[in-house]
């Protein structure tokens, strides 16, 4: 299992830590994420908290600064989070390892009219995969992620498919040749499972 470590830093007058998974040897992964995502190598990744009032559009420079306060080196991926991340949800299932953050201030249904005023709500999902996946596994367990968090917020009432700056950053070894990480094969479901225990852990800390 491959586990994150807290830092803290000050930033616009407040006390904000951010957890940072060091990856040792770079992992292939597939990230949404809005610094350092898409699809390649990756060194390491973090889940850093925001103020509520965060308004940087210059994410690549913010997601540096950070790396570099935390020491990392190479190319990594940054998601951020203006949720509690000391709420932080964890969950393995035979191998498969999930950090989640859930923030649920602002729940929203993927298919709603167009919000002229949109707020902004994040849950951040962090897993790693133990077996090599091909591209397209590694992409389709973004989507086995998403299915994983929606079912979990249904179970808890939440009305919503997810909050509106959802990530999900998935890691594996390297790109290997296994083909499947959908909701019923092997890895998948463990994915699956994972990410599902992780988000109602996280999100049961809130109440």
């Amino acid at each position: 299992m491959t586990g994150s470590e807290w830092c803290n830093r000050h930033e616009q007058g407040e006390h904000l830590p951010f957890l940072v998974w060091r990856l040792g040897q770079p992992m292939f992964v597939a990230s949404t994420a809005s610094a350092g995502g898409g699809l390649g190598q990756r060194a390491w990744i973090v889940n850093a908290q925001v103020s509520h009032d965060y308004d940087r559009v210059d994410l690549d420079a913010h997601a540096a600064e950070l790396a570099a306060l935390a020491g990392l080196r190479g190319a990594g991926t940054t998601m951020l989070t203006a949720a509690d991340i000391n709420r932080v949800g964890r969950a393995e299932d035979a191998g498969v390892s999930a950090e989640v953050t859930v923030g649920l201030s602002h729940p929203t249904w993927a298919a709603a009219p167009d919000d002229p005023a949109p707020h902004v709500g994040t849950i951040n999902i962090v897993a790693f995969v133990p077996v090599a996946l091909t591209p397209a596994a590694l992409l389709g367990g973004l989507c086995t992620a998403t299915e994983a968090k929606t079912q979990a917020l249904l179970e808890l009432g939440v009305p919503g498919t997810g909050t509106p700056s959802d990530a999900v950053t998935i890691a594996c070894p390297t790109a290997g040749d296994e083909p499947f990480c959908g909701v019923r094969s092997t890895w998948g479901a463990r994915l699956a499972r994972a990410v599902h225990a992780a988000v109602l852990d996280s999100a049961r800390m809130r109440v």
